[in-house]
């Protein structure tokens, strides 16, 4: 059964420094045999605020650490999901005044990247908690994307927010997704609350592994995010996690992911979907 390797990092605005965490992390996966590291949403950075994100995707710092991680998944021969932000690009080629929230899947063996854009975005009033609109300044992606093969299994990207719309995985378990993954960000106050019990759900949902990379741990003086990553199997177990006094610190969690897992859960519990009806509209 593949290994993989489930990240928790505290990203600041500092890219390169950011960078040197994320490839440590990366050779530490690879040392213990991963064969895939998933590291959370905005590895690249975590900004004071929007202008200093506008800033920070605009620096070569933030160019060369994508390109970094492409190199870095070819020298160790592993594959890293990472997510990323990018300056949006409108159909006509044009820089826009949004960002792109991204989620990009880097091959071992050298192929071309994959990516993905978030969907939903993170616009929350919560009382006694975050006041965040996202859409401010982020351009919300397009569509999903078929799951892609890679050598855990078939894998349904998305990112953070997407992790409370069912229908997303959904979609993604019809055209053959064996392991969704959530790279998130959660603010402390939802992370309480709804982290665990919206991973466990999706894995329930779709029959599924789940694996969830987080930010953790105080980003500037205004940002604080949840922690708590882990790994869900189809049944709903978390079958790993970093928790205790490892919920709110860098580093990393192991599972083995078992396919035939997948297919025991789904024969034992079938899911026979009511397709001919329109559930949305």
């Amino acid at each position: 059964m593949p290994l993989i390797a489930v990240a928790q990092l505290c990203s600041t605005h500092h890219i390169k420094t950011n960078l040197l965490q994320c490839t440590r992390l990366v050779e530490a996966a690879k040392a213990r045999g991963a064969r895939c590291i998933f590291l959370p949403e905005a590895s690249d950075f975590i900004g004071h605020d929007s202008k200093a994100a506008f800033s920070l995707t605009d620096s070569p710092e933030c160019a060369s650490f994508r390109q970094s991680m492409r190199q870095l998944a070819q020298r160790c021969k592993i594959d890293i999901n990472v997510g990323l932000h990018e300056r949006h690009i409108d159909t006509q080629g044009i820089a826009t005044n949004k960002l792109s929230n991204v989620l990009t899947w880097f091959f071992g063996d050298g192929q071309e990247p994959i990516d993905y854009r978030k969907l939903h975005l993170f616009d929350v009033d919560v009382p006694g908690g975050p006041v965040v609109k996202e859409s401010a300044w982020t351009q919300p992606g397009q569509a999903p994307i078929p799951p892609i093969d890679t050598s855990i299994g078939r894998v349904g990207l998305a990112i953070c927010f997407d992790l409370r719309f069912p229908e997303l995985a959904a979609h993604l378990r019809a055209q053959g997704a064996q392991i969704l993954v959530y790279p998130s960000a959660f603010a402390v106050k939802t992370g309480q609350a709804h982290w665990e019990v919206l991973l466990r759900a999706r894995a329930i949902d779709t029959g599924c592994f789940v694996i969830a990379a987080a930010q953790c741990g105080a980003h500037n003086e205004k940002r604080r995010s949840f922690g708590h990553a882990m790994v869900v199997d189809p049944w709903g177990e978390v079958i790993a996690r970093r928790e205790g006094d490892l919920a709110d610190e860098e580093g990393l969690l192991f599972a083995e992911i078992d396919l035939d897992r997948v297919e025991q859960v789904r024969r034992a519990l079938p899911l026979a979907h009511r397709t001919d009806i329109q559930w949305t509209r």
